[in-house]
């Protein structure tokens, strides 16, 4: 048995897998809340993470029916890009600052600039700084919280940080470490002379965790903790990752030929590469893979966020929302949304909010505003597929996961402005699955490839899969010039 974690912007989740067999036997999840203030505040206590996986732990673990002795290991995937900064006692000095959160913007630009602009920054890191990075965070710690920076003894990813808790090793790996802006992801190792640009004071020796390969243990959970989880005593904890590098894992995506877009909070467009991508656009980045390889990866920052906005807004629960867009025609009758509520990163404006757009006496309707802002989030997502170029372009298929997955309507509106088949996983927790197989994989018991794990754990579900239909297809080609044409008058994006 292997335990898959994913510690979420809106919960944990805990998945409980026999590869053996090939099936998930149970699933879990407890909820975080987010604190959100001016100026893009976006922050969580990463006790609240540590109390989600022990519920959701012992709740997946009782609906499994399973002996928590039978646990070999337990995989670990986490958001990207927060900050979390330990003191000398392993306490956080601050409240982790997440990925969403932009309030660092104004640092980030000054980073940028320091390191050389955008081709200083991929010739450093082989990708450019974006606000919701950890670098722009630790720079504002330092600028508006001194005396909390000063106590940084240790700087951590929300992933590590879960994998300190349980093993007490201050570890990385290079899929979650390529998100921080101190990591070059081209030779896979930090990059001592940009965090002295961001943190002087830092000593990067001390303070960043110990770099290790994908496929090897972070450890092995603590005693104490084992006894506490009713756990053995040499159960692994896996290298873990960022939640895009395990939902591509828990996807197959460890191949070139696919895409993995994610319809979660954010939303994430990815496909494997079998080297460092040269990326023409800056927007492009090029992130190691957790699975050996890189992940040349697009995050947008408003997607299920963005819907949730509006589906609130008129009181409606999911199945309301999904049936008014669903009532309303492809392009909403002249409805544009720039459903930027939480800025954006792709394309980059970190301050930008939201608007709607062509609205009139006749077309100001609920069913119209709820279809603007899914098929303007979906239109997000073809704007990062266009910046992956023949990464994207050669893909035979798309496979779909995040909590907008679920909805059929969703899943045919992707086809369809995509032009290309989708398709999701029976498991739709991918990175938690994902987790469960890099578990597996760092099992040197187990003596299984990824490729063969993959191959027994992926499975796709026929009955949520969907085709473009030309017509469709046709029609969202003359909507999304209109969403082009809004970003360009509206935020000076060039409109090619």
């Amino acid at each position: 048995m292997y335990i898959g974690v994913d510690c979420g912007t809106q919960s944990t989740k805990v998945v409980v897998v026999d590869v053996e067999a090939g099936r998930l036997l149970g699933e879990a999840s407890r909820a975080h809340r987010l604190d959100e203030g001016e100026n893009g505040r976006r922050e969580q206590h990463p006790a609240d993470w540590i109390a989600a996986f022990r519920e959701a732990f012992k709740a997946a673990v009782t609906q499994a029916r399973v002996d928590p002795q039978q646990v070999r290991a337990i995989g670990v995937s986490g958001q990207q890009h927060g900050m979390v900064a330990l003191d000398e006692a392993g306490e956080p000095v601050y409240p982790a600052k997440l990925w969403c959160d932009t309030e660092t913007a104004a640092e980030n630009a000054h980073l940028v600039a320091r390191l050389g602009g955008e081709a200083g920054c991929l010739e450093k890191l082989g990708l450019v700084l974006q606000t919701g990075y950890t670098a722009s965070k630790v720079a504002w710690l330092r600028a508006h919280h001194p005396e909390r920076y000063r106590r940084i003894a240790t700087l951590l990813l929300p992933h590590d940080y879960l994998n300190f808790w349980l093993t007490g090793e201050r570890v990385a790996e290079a899929g979650d470490a390529s998100g921080t802006g101190y990591f070059d992801t081209h030779r896979r190792c930090w990059r001592h002379d940009v965090l002295a640009e961001i943190a002087p004071e830092l000593d990067a020796e001390r303070v960043l965790p110990r770099l290790i390969e994908a496929e090897q243990p972070a450890g092995v959970v603590r005693p104490a903790l084992a006894r506490e989880l009713g756990l053995r005593d040499d159960v692994l904890v896996a290298s873990g990752g960022g939640d895009n590098m395990l939902g591509a894992i828990g996807t197959g995506n460890i191949a070139p030929g696919l895409v993995t877009l994610s319809l979660g909070t954010s939303g994430t467009v990815c496909a494997y590469s079998e080297r460092p991508v040269v990326a023409e656009d800056a927007m492009v980045a090029n992130f190691c893979a957790s699975s050996g390889g890189w992940l040349p990866l697009i995050c947008t920052m408003n997607v299920t966020s963005a819907t949730n906005c509006v589906r609130e807004m008129f009181g409606l629960d999911v199945a309301g929302f999904n049936e008014r867009v669903a009532h309303a025609p492809i392009g909403a009758e002249g409805v544009t949304t720039l459903p930027f509520f939480n800025g954006e990163r792709v394309p980059a404006l970190p301050q930008a909010t939201g608007s709607f757009l062509g609205l009139n006496s006749v077309n100001t309707t609920s069913a119209n505003l709820c279809r603007a802002v899914v098929e303007s989030a979906t239109f997000g997502m073809r704007y990062g597929l266009e910046r992956l170029g023949p990464l994207a372009e050669g893909a035979s298929q798309i496979r779909l996961i995040g909590g907008g997955a679920r909805s059929p309507v969703w899943r045919q509106m992707v086809a369809d402005i995509t032009g290309t088949p989708v398709v999701c996983p029976q498991i739709t927790d991918a990175a938690a699955l994902g987790g469960a197989l890099q578990a597996a994989w760092c099992d040197r018991r187990a003596t299984t490839s990824l490729a063969s794990l993959c191959e027994r754990l992926v499975h796709l579900d026929p009955a949520a899969s969907a085709e473009p239909q030309p017509a469709s297809v046709e029609a969202y080609h003359r909507v999304y010039a209109r969403y082009r044409d809004a970003l360009h008058r509206h935020h000076a994006i060039p409109n090619n």
